[in-house]
């Protein structure tokens, strides 16, 4: 496996991305920091908020739970129909509390609109399940063997993560223009507070935006780099 990522490719392509990522994890975690600190006039806590976008798209069955993992470990998980808010975002009033809860709600709704999207990134999830586990050594045995069919198939598999990681970042921007929207239409947040959960989900995306650069990155290195041993 060693040539597989002690090589050019791996230096040029993957390593700048991999630079960017940490960069957008270090910029959420910061921005979540700052805008956690500061109180939103209204009271709400992020628990409230969720409930009230939920309530605003008629959405009836999803509950909402305190999470008992750390920060920033908030999540909607459509199998239980659960919004699970960790501590500093359930029942803080801050106005990063109040964009992350929404956001969550956003995917909620999502699924109970059944937006196209989510449904695609369902559709993709068990293959690239396979392909995180098995694309990779498939075309290293292909490599090994010579056999070229084997190498295309691994590499097949191995770009579902890519896809996977595509169609993941509309639903996640989705989520977050949607909870914007409702904070604003119901006065959850006064305009100038608006701008900080903006603030919040907007470093949030950019995570979902590298994450895909990081896989594209790793897909075109993999390719190259087969390609120049056969």
């Amino acid at each position: 496996m060693y040539f597989l990522y002690y090589d050019q490719y791996y230096l040029l392509l993957v390593v700048p991305m991999v630079v960017l990522s940490l960069i957008a994890q270090v910029m959420v975690k910061s921005t979540y920091a700052k805008q956690s600190k500061v109180l939103a006039s209204r009271g709400l806590t992020g628990a409230q908020a969720a409930a009230r976008m939920l309530y605003h798209y008629g959405v009836t069955d999803v509950r909402i739970e305190l999470s008992p993992s750390g920060n920033l470990s908030d999540h909607f998980d459509p199998r239980s129909n659960v919004i699970r808010l960790s501590q500093g975002v359930y029942d803080s009033n801050s106005v990063a509390a109040i964009g992350i809860a929404c956001h969550e709600a956003g995917h909620a709704v999502q699924h109970a609109q059944g937006y196209a999207p989510i449904k695609i990134r369902n559709s993709v999830l068990p293959v690239c399940n396979i392909g995180s586990w098995l694309g990779i050594p498939l075309a290293v045995i292909g490599y090994i063997m010579g056999f070229e069919p084997l190498i295309s198939i691994g590499l097949i598999l191995y770009s579902f993560i890519a896809l996977f990681q595509f169609v993941t970042l509309p639903v996640e921007l989705n989520a977050s223009k949607r909870a914007v929207k409702v904070i604003e239409e119901t006065n959850m947040l006064q305009e100038d507070e608006i701008g900080g959960a903006k603030k919040v989900l907007t470093a949030a995306a950019m995570t979902y935006v590298t994450a895909l650069l990081v896989s594209l990155a790793n897909l075109l290195r993999l390719v190259l780099r087969f390609n120049r041993r056969r």
